[in-house]
């Protein structure tokens, strides 16, 4: 069983979820400024982030268990982890599915919303997260577009927004009880259970993360 340290005890994190509107240049200003956890192929736009999370062992297959992320990587347990691709990717940290809704505290699990931008910020928080501003969370096509690099290639591959938009709601009061502030600094999100801000207004220049 994976257990995740406490390494980033009360600071702040960026998440970046691919949405459409991730952009190079947000990502290159986070830099340095924060700690980064990158949410699957988010990786592409920030390499040097501090971890990387995706739930899905499909796409761990199809990015090849993404050799040259050279920090911690994560993932959630599942029966769709084959014998194969356990020990094809044994460096994919995996951690307890225990549950859909609210806020997972034990650090060797988490609580789904049925999809990896929700886990990642529940990995943040076992970090040790006092604060956590969110880029990338668009919860909604933009311009024909559902990820920043446009669409995944397999048919018939849909994200249920509204679904997951209504469990994101169910972690706002238990993050609250823990202490951890999120910031939904993805612009013109439809995510609006947490407050927004402008990622400069967020985040001033003067920002810089934790030796």
């Amino acid at each position: 069983m994976h257990v995740v340290e406490r390494l980033w005890p009360g600071e702040t994190v960026t998440i970046l979820a691919t949405g459409p509107s991730l952009s190079q240049e947000d990502v290159d200003y986070v830099r340095g400024k924060t700690r980064v956890v990158c949410v699957n192929d988010s990786y592409r736009l920030a390499p040097w982030a501090d971890a990387l999370y995706a739930c899905d062992p499909a796409w761990w297959r199809w990015h090849q268990g993404v050799p040259g992320f050279q920090g911690p990587k994560w993932s959630i347990e599942s029966s769709a982890w084959s014998k194969r691709c356990r020990e094809s990717f044994a460096d994919v940290r995996r951690l307890q599915n225990t549950g859909e809704t609210g806020l997972e505290t034990k650090s060797t699990g988490l609580r789904t919303g049925r999809n990896s931008g929700y886990q990642a910020v529940n990995l943040a928080v076992h970090y040790g997260a006092s604060r956590i501003l969110l880029l990338g969370y668009d919860m909604q096509m933009v311009e024909g577009r559902r990820h920043f690099f446009g669409n995944h290639p397999e048919s018939g591959h849909h994200s249920p927004y509204p679904s997951f938009r209504q469990h994101f709601a169910t972690v706002v009061k238990p993050l609250a009880q823990a202490g951890v502030t999120v910031v939904n600094c993805t612009p013109g999100s439809a995510l609006t259970c947490f407050p927004t801000d402008a990622l400069r207004q967020a985040l001033p220049v003067s920002a810089e993360v934790a030796a």
